[in-house]
């Protein structure tokens, strides 16, 4: 094919402690005098990297290209006989060579292209090809963490630090938009998923870890927001600062706490908002657990297993929830569906001590409470509000189980199964010229059933000056199960008598609170 060119638009070591220092602050300048309300003081803080131009791309060009490619592997494919392995080795070779050849082609004519485009141009090429489309774009975009889709030319990016922007149509229409959902969604997955007239909403993991969340039909124009999971692999000690391009999430008081408990067996549960971090913490949690240990692990959407810890964790039991579809059946279930609370009493006959669950929301949170009571170091993540509210929630989402639930009843059962739930939380400064803060402010100890509606709990963290954690009681429940494992938890005494951390770095807010 001869081309002619077309215009376009150019982990760790476990660290020690710090020690106290002498005046008892780890960050010794002290809070200036409360002064008249007034306006907000700027505050130091280290400018945002500005997402690198990306070059545009002509789609006339990328569907032409996609074309030839398209014939080319329809060519070899043609009478032989080949693996998956060998299709998608020779899908990469007819696509640099189609694009090598267009970019030669534009050389001779006096419009050489930057090597940069040409390297943009082969990512979509091969991602129309492979049905993702203009979608593409963002997933390679390693400076976004989250991305609106509000119709095929409305797209609304957030960066890493809080940076809005608006990015180019993702499709020529509304259409094209739903047809590139609809590819993703027959490729995504071990399960089956789907977007069509009688299921037009959409949850799935993408090949590269992101989760897609996308409805059409019953909203205006077709909507999707893509968050992207950047953080993979993760550890505690990543996230107690060991890693420069993560926020520190918890401090080496906090990390070794938390190691302890893993090596305890206690059931923890994460609390926090949406994008405040409760995924890292998991996944940092789950790299504690020893590489020859056998566990369950249940997700609406696989998530939490990238293929390298799956490497790690050889003896993994991985389970992803089915969507049913066609007719609904007695139970007003669509046929085929497998959900997270049908998988947990299969899990409970797999022999492990360990459950973990992506996310509870639903009335799933009964059998996984009913496992952790017969289960050691098991874990989940839940939304909440506030860490008041996580109590709130759990009694909530029981309630939901059905009519022979009561809050007595869930309330006891939370009480008995849970060990500790640890609080992410999540401040968006982005509006005041700062960036979001994401880190641990609570780490409860459940001390089991109360008074009233709520479970007794004992902060043994608690939000210090600047809303991170810090040290604020011994644990009581726990203390022996952590001394069996050699985690004296004494050591705190001192910090918190001090009413401090061992925060490494001081946390900058456009508020004037700082560590």
């Amino acid at each position: 094919m001869r081309f002619e060119p077309v215009s376009h638009d150019p982990r760790g070591a476990t660290s020690t402690v710090p020690p106290i220092p002498p005046n008892g602050r780890h960050y010794h300048p002290a809070p200036p005098p409360m002064a008249a309300p007034g306006p907000v003081p700027p505050v130091a803080h280290p400018p945002q990297p500005a997402a690198p131009p990306r070059p545009r791309v002509d789609f006339a060009v990328v569907r032409e290209l996609r074309r030839e490619l398209s014939e080319r592997l329809t060519l070899w494919q043609r009478g032989r006989e080949f693996t998956v392995a060998e299709e998608d080795a020779e899908r990469a070779r007819l696509a640099v060579a189609v694009v090598s050849e267009y970019a030669d082609a534009t050389r001779r004519a006096g419009t050489p292209m930057p090597a940069g485009e040409e390297r943009i141009l082969l990512d979509q090429v091969t991602a129309e090809l492979v049905g993702l489309g203009r979608l593409q774009t963002l997933l390679v975009d390693d400076t976004i963490e989250e991305v609106h889709i509000l119709g095929c030319d409305t797209v609304r990016i957030t960066r890493h630090g809080g940076g809005v922007d608006w990015a180019e149509p993702i499709a020529d229409s509304d259409e094209e938009l739903v047809e590139i959902l609809q590819a993703a969604a027959r490729r995504a997955g071990a399960t089956e998923r789907s977007l069509s007239t009688s299921k037009p909403t959409l949850d799935l993991q993408l090949p590269d870890g992101s989760r897609l969340a996308a409805v059409y039909q019953v909203s205006q124009r077709p909507y999707a927001v893509l968050r992207k999971h950047n953080t993979l692999e993760v550890s505690l000690e990543d996230v107690a600062g060991g890693r420069g391009d993560l926020d520190e999430m918890i401090d080496p008081l906090i990390r070794d706490f938390l190691r302890a408990a893993m090596r305890a067996g206690l059931n923890i549960m994460v609390a926090g908002l949406a994008g405040a971090g409760k995924t890292t913490i998991i996944r940092a949690l789950m790299d504690e657990i020893p590489a020859d240990e056998p566990y369950v692990l249940l997700e609406e959407s696989r998530e939490l297993l990238p293929a390298r810890r799956q490497r790690k964790h050889r003896a993994v039991l991985s389970f992803e929830a089915r969507e049913g579809h066609g007719e609904r059946g007695l139970d007003g279930r669509p046929a085929g569906e497998v959900s997270i609370a049908d998988l947990i009493p299969l899990s409970l006959r797999m022999g492990v001590l360990r459950i973990i669950v992506g996310e509870v929301r639903s009335r799933e949170i009964v059998p996984m409470l009913q496992a952790m009571t017969t289960s050691r170091g098991s874990m989940c993540t839940i939304h909440a509000r506030t860490p008041t509210g996580v109590s709130d929630r759990i009694i909530e989402l029981a309630l939901s189980h059905g009519k022979e639930m009561t809050v007595e009843q869930a309330r006891r059962m939370a009480g008995n199964a849970l060990d500790l739930i640890v609080y992410v939380t999540v401040e968006d400064e982005s509006a005041i010229g700062g960036r979001k803060h994401r880190f641990v402010s609570h780490v409860e100890e459940v001390i089991g059933v109360g008074e009233g509606t709520r479970i007794t709990t004992t902060s043994v963290f608690g939000p210090g000056p600047d809303g991170r954690a810090v040290p604020r009681h011994l644990p009581e429940r726990v203390r022996d199960e952590l001394l069996r494992v050699g985690y004296d938890a004494r050591l705190l005494a001192r910090y918190i008598e001090a009413g401090v951390g061992a925060w490494r770095r001081p946390r900058h807010s456009r508020l004037g609170r700082r560590g």
